[in-house]
């Protein structure tokens, strides 16, 4: 009679799972936010490349990377039962290494953020906090779409905006850098619904109050929808009004885009939330990098 040999449990993961743990696509979103502010402050980076790069690297990298590793290992019993492939779920980050590489990044990312001035630390204390309380109990702020959504907005897009446009000036950046920021940050809210169409059944399993789950797919697409709109019409009139014409008017033709693919996304939400993500959301983006292309002009 012969016995199988069943594989030993990993004492360490392997590099592959820890990257696939701090999920480097969700890195974009930061990092081109974090651009927007650099350009929007209309310093000329010059000889700041090694500022800026660290900027960036701060942005995704870093605590992006460290919002996804804490992420994962708080959402690790919705994980079974919505992405079981995860890394964490599959066993492929044993024991408790999650909470360890989250924890490390966190580190990291202070350090990093402290050679790059007061205002970026403290964005970035700020903006870690969000990462924890959006996963980690007691608050759990995940576990409502609309505070959760709003956290992951402005992470995503608000603070690393800021963070740009900050890292250049060495100061406060001006209040049309901080509209802009706060309009995409809002915008964003909309997006961080279109996520939460794939793990419905997960959310509604364990508790999670994410906007398709409390309002049902159809509203909640609607929602995302206006939620994505609104910011970006406020941000065609605060270009008009600021006298940049001509990129006004191109932020509202990307807007105009998006429109067109709202509709084919509306008729079927559940299905198409992730091919919105993939050809609505890069209209969105490249009108933000359209309006800080306007500040770096020297609106009036």
């Amino acid at each position: 009679m012969t016995t199988e040999r069943l594989p030993k449990p990993l004492a360490v993961p392997a590099p592959r799972a820890l990257l696939e743990l701090l999920k480097p696509i969700t890195w974009f979103a930061p990092m081109w936010a974090f651009a927007c502010g650099v350009v929007s402050s209309g310093v000329a980076v010059g000889g700041r490349w090694p500022v800026v790069l660290a900027g960036i690297l701060l942005a995704g990298p870093l605590v992006c990377a460290t919002s996804q590793a804490a992420n994962d290992w708080f959402d690790r019993h919705v994980d079974a039962i919505n992405e079981p492939h995860r890394p964490i779920p599959s066993g492929r980050i044993p024991g408790r290494w999650g909470l360890a590489v989250a924890v490390a990044w966190t580190l990291l990312s202070l350090a990093v953020a402290s050679l790059l001035g007061p205002w970026v630390f403290g964005a970035a204390v700020f903006g870690l906090a969000l990462a924890w309380i959006y996963s980690a109990p007691p608050l759990r702020l995940k576990r409502n779409g609309w505070w959760g959504n709003a956290a992951c907005g402005l992470c995503y897009e608000g603070l690393p905006w800021f963070t740009g446009a900050a890292v250049m000036g060495a100061a406060l950046p001006d209040g049309r850098v901080l509209l802009l920021a706060a309009l995409y940050s809002l915008g964003a809210h909309g997006i961080m619904t279109l996520n939460d169409f794939k793990s419905i059944e997960g959310d509604r399993r364990t508790g999670i109050r994410s906007l398709p789950v409390q309002l049902g797919p159809d509203r909640a697409a609607r929602l995302a929808c206006l939620v994505m709109a609104a910011p970006q019409v406020a941000a065609v009139a605060a270009l008009a009004a600021w006298g940049a014409p001509w990129h006004a008017a191109l932020v509202a033709a990307l807007l105009a885009g998006q429109g067109t693919l709202m509709r084919r996304f509306l008729a079927d939400p559940h299905g198409r939330a992730a091919w919105y993500n993939g050809t609505g959301t890069l209209l969105f983006v490249l009108g933000m990098l359209t309006a800080a292309l306007a500040l770096r002009g020297g609106v009036a």
